[in-house]
């Protein structure tokens, strides 16, 4: 029998490990917030909050944070990471463990002749700007990415038949126990894709990246027809996660979806979008298990259309159990 519920991510906690660590930050003088509401971060809008939760502000905390984590395991102390929370869905029931995003300080970007580095916790639309103004090509596909430098190395984002391990050079990455931060070259991340291999509880800190020269207007004019291109066929101006499935090999999942007649069905407070069918938009108040059951629904509506069992691109976070059932009944 096929299960039409797509698996979420919520691992059990030590609650005294746990603890170990908030304790151990704060002794550090790394501000650690309780049952912090994170699903306000995501580009959703929805969801419920995290246990413990660290902005990590600096170079300082980042190695406090690492020093605690490894004192315990990931059976123990497991570790969300938020970028700008673009293909995040975070459950009502929220998160039981430790949530981390990258501060201010991890935005910089830097060139060195025809290679630029970029802080985890820019942007990608940004970094595409930015380097289109020192005049390098290759990043322009970026521009229709609503994701961090971070996320989009974590799940090898890409668009307009380019990606990010097409580019990519090498990652920082820091990684518990260990103090400052490891180099990475791009082959050692196992790319596949909208996937990479990255340690256990590793957090990206910056991306190096190979471009060639160009000429700016060149560049600037091909951003603005990408630009152009997502404002007319994306829903931008409501909530949503981006692309809700992978692409099956050799088709697109927004075609399926529509095939299968659920171009702007709704479900509560979640609705396909009329725009694109791989899309789903939200109007608050919005639980974030409509959105699971919208989810749920379109996959097995394709598959009873004689389509493939469809693959969520969205990271389902947290127990959508109880909410979803209650929902669906």
């Amino acid at each position: 029998m096929t299960t039409y519920d797509p698996p979420w991510w919520c691992p059990s906690v030590d609650a005294s490990a746990l603890a170990a660590v908030v304790s151990e930050l704060r002794a550090s003088g790394v501000d650690v917030g309780a049952n912090k509401p994170i699903g306000g971060w995501t580009t959703l809008g929805v969801g419920g909050t995290a246990r413990a939760f660290v902005e990590i502000a600096d170079d300082f905390a980042l190695t406090a944070l690492m020093r605690a984590l490894g004192r315990t395991d990931e059976s123990a102390v497991p570790l969300l990471v938020i970028g700008r929370g673009s293909n995040m869905l975070i459950a009502d029931a929220g998160w039981p463990g430790l949530a981390v995003r990258l501060g201010t300080a991890f935005k910089s970007f830097a060139r060195n002749g025809l290679r630029v580095t970029a802080g985890a916790a820019a942007s990608m639309p940004a970094l595409a700007a930015w380097t289109a103004t020192q005049g390098l090509t290759g990043l322009e596909f970026a521009a229709g990415i609503p994701a961090s430098v971070g996320g989009s190395v974590r799940m090898n984002a890409g668009a307009h038949g380019d990606d990010v391990a097409h580019r990519l050079l090498a990652v920082e990455i820091a990684t518990p126990g260990r103090d400052g931060t490891t180099h990475l070259p791009a082959a050692d991340l196992c790319f596949g894709y909208r996937h990479s291999e990255l340690p256990a509880r590793a957090i990206v800190v910056g991306a190096e990246w190979q471009l060639r020269a160009a000429d700016a207007v060149t560049i600037r004019t091909r951003l603005d027809e990408l630009r152009a291109w997502r404002r007319s066929t994306q829903p931008l101006r409501q909530r949503n996660c981006g692309s809700v499935f992978t692409n099956p090999l050799g088709d697109s999942a927004g075609r399926l979806v529509e095939a299968a007649g659920l171009k702007g069905h709704r479900r509560g407070g979640a609705q396909v979008s009329e725009r694109h069918a791989n899309f789903i938009v939200v109007a608050p108040p919005c639980p974030a298990a409509d959105v699971y059951a919208l989810i749920t629904e379109l996959r097995a509506a394709v598959h009873a259309a004689g389509g493939p069992l469809l693959q969520p691109e969205v990271k389902l976070i947290g127990d959508f159990g109880v909410a979803v059932r209650d929902a669906i009944a």
